[in-house]
């Protein structure tokens, strides 16, 4: 009876936490960039002194989907969008990298390139100051070049180049910001194959409809399992009362 009763519940838990997820994925949407997220359940023997009769259903893995998404054109002098594999690397307060494919970029008061949070772009050398009245273009492999304004229209100027990054999917995890990270030790080098597109930006590469089916196999999943723990909650009373009866 006991062994329903573990696998219902372990098994009602996780398709709770994959709910979860999945209603994140359609939140996230028509979010910049965004990666699907999916998790992975597996049985677990209960390790006992007996013999192993009972098994716990748990959260094995959670898997990061990062086939890319649609490029929507949008003309924003600082919007880039990486085309095909690759990663924008930002320099975090504690002095790490992170890593977005929101390439959504602006300009702080004081001239750094900079994420919509505020955190710094990391260039080659380190964060991109770039200098007052002047018009910025971007190219292919991520350089920055930028052109005066007022006086010397015609000189462009090599402002820095957006550090960035392509690193084994394995190697990469998800944060609690949203961000990912590589789970080796140090920065990821800046990788020379990856190319960019300037007045563009990636879209979610959430698919809508995939979800909802899968949020309406998990409520028919949830709902089985807590029928189960119902029926041994019946299956329970009724042999007591036999054995009662005796």
């Amino acid at each position: 009876m006991d062994r329903v009763i573990y696998t219902a519940m372990s098994g009602a838990k996780w398709t709770l936490e994959r709910q979860a997820s999945v209603a994140q994925n359609l939140a996230n949407a028509s979010s910049t960039g965004y990666r699907a997220e999916e998790h992975r359940l597996r049985a677990v023997p209960v390790q006992t002194e007996a013999f192993a009769s009972r098994a716990f259903v748990v959260d094995a893995s959670v898997k990061n989907d990062f086939t890319p998404g649609p490029l929507q054109q949008t003309g924003g002098a600082y919007d880039v969008a990486v085309k095909g594999s690759g990663w924008f690397a930002l320099a975090m307060p504690d002095g790490t990298e992170a890593y977005t494919r929101n390439g959504h970029l602006q300009i702080s008061p004081t001239g750094v390139l900079q994420n919509h949070n505020g955190i710094p772009v990391q260039g080659e050398t380190g964060p991109i100051t770039v200098p007052p009245d002047t018009e910025v273009t971007i190219g292919a492999d991520g350089t920055l070049s930028a052109v005066q304004r007022t006086g010397g229209v015609n000189q462009v100027n090599q402002i820095g180049r957006l550090k960035l990054v392509d690193p084994p999917e394995n190697t990469i995890k998800r944060g609690d910001d949203g961000l990912f990270r590589v789970t080796t030790s140090g920065p990821v080098p800046q990788a020379q194959n990856v190319r960019v597109a300037a007045g563009f930006l990636e879209g979610s590469n959430v698919n809508v409809v995939d979800q909802v089916v899968a949020m309406i196999s998990l409520s028919r999943q949830f709902e089985m399992q807590t029928r189960m723990l119902t029926t041994a909650e019946r299956d329970d009373q009724a042999a007591t009362q036999l054995l009662s009866n005796r």
